[in-house]
């Protein structure tokens, strides 16, 4: 393995475990390098085509880094490797995919257009159908890609397909468009652009103290229709359910263009509640490479076990198959904080969850 992993390196050991943003013209210059590198091998005296490494993004080999001198945390892989091999039945189709999506991508970026997953899983699905059938194998290779490539998946031309939105004390200005006020645009707020280029480009100002992360829309939409904002200075953002790419990287870059304000997230008491605010805190094990271009310091304001006695008994529902699972993945995930670990006890030995709308029993001005 030794031997196969120096025949095919392609950049320092030291950024490994790390994907870089790169300019198109980079991201095609390393594409070009894997492709020679490939030849050259291919060239010599023992070949040793069969095998390439990539870095391991299964759950055993993800590790939770803790800031020493700030609450900041995310997930990130180690330096461990797994391979794709052409000799190995299990993983041939594997290894024949990383090279289909790469010249995919090559051509995307020597087009300099941009696509979403979904729109290469379709192309990709008419050319090689044979190894593409359903979206998880262009969501598996597009991690090895950017494993083996060692550059986000938006260097590569593949943008993220987004439902977020914001809203609140939010001042917004996209390159050479008008600044928007976030405290006027209705209940469905600002949509957050799939752009991570013009995310990033964003001009933000706010007077806001805090920033609510809220699980689903239509406590958003409440909250929004309520101008909680002019009772509270905050920021609202929402990615309508499990968080995609563009909310992420926009909650991440207001973390770090206002360090001073409190982000706090509200969810539903169950599993899948807490494994949503996991993802904005620490990032994902999927985007290992990326998390912590991802990841902020989010705090856990509800629901939480504290509140349950603002809730009727008739309003808790038992707990499903599911749920179990995404309690069992939490947990073995070993990302939980302890006393996240124990609210989640608490809903598994209680069997039941919780939404935030039963708080509504209250009235709807609670």
């Amino acid at each position: 393995m030794a031997d196969v992993r120096r025949s095919t390196v392609f950049f320092t050991e030291q950024h490994l475990s790390y994907a870089d943003i790169l300019s198109p013209l980079e991201a095609r210059a390393r594409i070009e390098v894997a492709v020679l590198n490939f030849l050259k091998v291919l060239n010599s005296p023992t070949p040793a085509i069969s095998i390439f490494p990539v870095i391991n993004s299964k759950a055993s080999n993800s590790r939770v880094n803790y800031g020493l001198l700030t609450d900041d945390s995310w997930i990130f892989l180690s330096r461990s490797f797994c391979t794709r091999s052409l000799m190995r039945e299990n993983t041939t189709k594997s290894f024949i995919r990383v090279w289909k999506v790469m010249e995919m991508c090559y051509e995307i970026l020597v087009q300099e257009k941009r696509v979403t997953q979904r729109e290469l899983f379709y192309k990709l699905l008419c050319v090689s159908p044979d190894y593409f059938p359903s979206q998880l194998q262009v969501n598996q290779t597009i991690q090895d890609v950017v494993a083996l490539l060692r550059c986000s998946r938006f260097s590569l031309g593949i943008m993220a397909s987004s439902r977020g939105a914001v809203a609140g004390r939010l001042l917004l200005q996209e390159p050479d468009q008008e600044i928007v006020d976030c405290t006027t645009c209705g209940s469905s707020g600002y949509a957050i652009s799939g752009d991570l280029n013009l995310l990033e480009k964003l001009i933000m100002k706010t007077d806001a103290h805090y920033i609510f992360v809220i699980e689903k829309h239509a406590i958003f939409q409440r909250l929004v229709e309520d101008r909680v904002f002019n009772q509270i200075p905050c920021i609202l953002i929402t990615a309508k359910g499990y968080p995609d790419l563009a909310t992420r990287f926009l909650l991440h870059r207001m973390s770090r263009a206002f360090p001073e304000i409190k982000i706090l997230g509200l969810v539903d008491w169950n599993p899948a509640g807490l494994a949503i605010l996991c993802t904005f805190k620490y990032g994902s094990i999927g985007m290992g490479l990326e998390a912590y271009r991802y990841a902020c310091n989010v705090k856990w304001l509800g629901l939480r076990k504290e509140d349950l006695d603002a809730i009727p008994e008739e309003s808790f529902i038992p707990l499903k198959p599911k749920d179990l699972q995404i309690a069992k993945s939490l947990i073995s995930s070993e990302i939980l904080q302890d006393n996240y670990e124990e609210e989640l006890a608490v809903m598994v030995e209680s069997g039941k969850k919780a939404e935030i709308e039963a708080l509504y029993f209250h009235g709807y001005d609670y």
